[in-house]
Parts: structure tokens; C-alpha cells; sequence
């Protein structure tokens, strides 16, 4: 079905393009309303298996694992990260791409489903503890690039307490819906 709405989206924009450089005076209207309709109704069919795809059970269940997977392992990266405390300048910028970034990414690929799974609530509490982490690891990073190695340590552990609230959400929305 998806294919479908790609060869409709595109032959719809093709076929406006060609209504509307025939006479740049006279536009086959008729012509390019129907092509119009039938980009938009290729469209309508690609957000539809788009959002059958994101709403089935397996893409549900493997983006459970993710999130549940990826933030265990940033609290743990960064526990080990904050014990290792010859950990400053550039080995705290390399540990933190090396060791965290993947799981961020994990992380934020997957969120989309918290909502299905959990409700808009809980990926709000859940997003919004995750969003001030991700956001202090970046600060982390250029704090310690520009050589301000306290401030860096600081925001270290404030991270950590937003990604083991996050982590704790987590486990208490996956938890609610057993």
C-alpha cells in the first residue's frame, strides 16, 4: 500500500508539473485538480501504513526494549563515567561520545512509541526528565571543552539524576501496563 502512495504522490506532482508548463497562460485545470488529488490521496495512504507500521505489536514491543534497554545502559555509562575520576578534558568528551551517544540515539528513535505504550502522560514525565539529561550531557561536553572542568563535573551529576528519574518512569509506566 505504501508503494502505492509513493507512485501516486509522484505521478501526481508529475502530471501538475506537466498541466502547468503546457500553456503557461491556460492551466488544464481539470487536469491539475485530479493529479492534485491524487498526490494528496498517495500521501494520505504512506501516513496511513506509516502509522499502521508504528502501532504494530512487534515495532511496539522491540521499541519497548529499546527504551528500557538504552536508558539502563546510560545510567550505568554514566556511573562508571563519574566513578572514573581521572575522567576530565578530553577523555570526558571521548567517553561521552564513545559510551553515550548510541543510546541516546537509541533512546530518542524509540520514543515515539511511549505514547501507544504508555500514554501522553507518561511520555511527557518520561521526555521530559530524558530532554534535561540529554541536555546537561551537552553541556558537559562543551564545559569541558572550553576547559571548565568543575562545571563539567557539576552537570555530570545533574545528568545523572535525570536519567535515573527518567529510568525510573520508565520502569514504573512499563510496570502500570502489565
Amino acid at each position: 500500500m505504501k508503494g502505492i502512495g509513493f507512485l501516486l504522490l509522484v505521478a501526481g506532482f508529475l502530471t501538475g508539473a506537466y498541466a502547468t508548463a503546457l500553456d503557461v497562460e491556460n492551466v488544464n485545470w481539470t487536469l491539475f485538480v485530479v493529479a492534485a488529488a491524487g498526490a494528496v490521496l498517495g500521501l494520505v495512504m504512506i501516513k496511513r501504513a506509516d502509522s499502521a507500521h508504528a502501532l504494530s505489536d512487534a515495532v511496539l514491543e522491540l521499541n519497548r526494549g529499546e527504551l528500557r534497554e538504552s536508558i539502563d545502559n546510560v545510567v550505568r555509562d554514566l556511573g562508571e563515567i563519574i566513578s572514573d575520576t581521572a575522567t576530565r578534558g578530553a577523555g570526558l568528551r571521548e567517553a561521552i561520545d564513545l559510551r553515550l551517544r548510541n543510546d541516546l540515539r537509541r533512546f530518542a528513535d524509540a520514543r515515539s512509541s511511549m505514547v501507544h505504550l504508555f500514554g501522553l502522560q507518561a511520555y511527557a514525565d518520561i521526555m521530559s526528565s530524558f530532554a534535561a539529561g540529554e541536555r546537561y550531557i551537552n553541556r558537559v561536553w562543551s564545559a569541558s571543552a572550553d576547559g571548565y572542568d568543575e562545571e563539567a563535573e557539576t552537570y555530570l551529576g545533574k545528568a545523572v539524576q535525570q536519567f535515573v528519574d527518567a529510568q525510573q518512569q520508565l520502569q514504573q509506566a512499563t510496570q502500570g501496563t502489565r
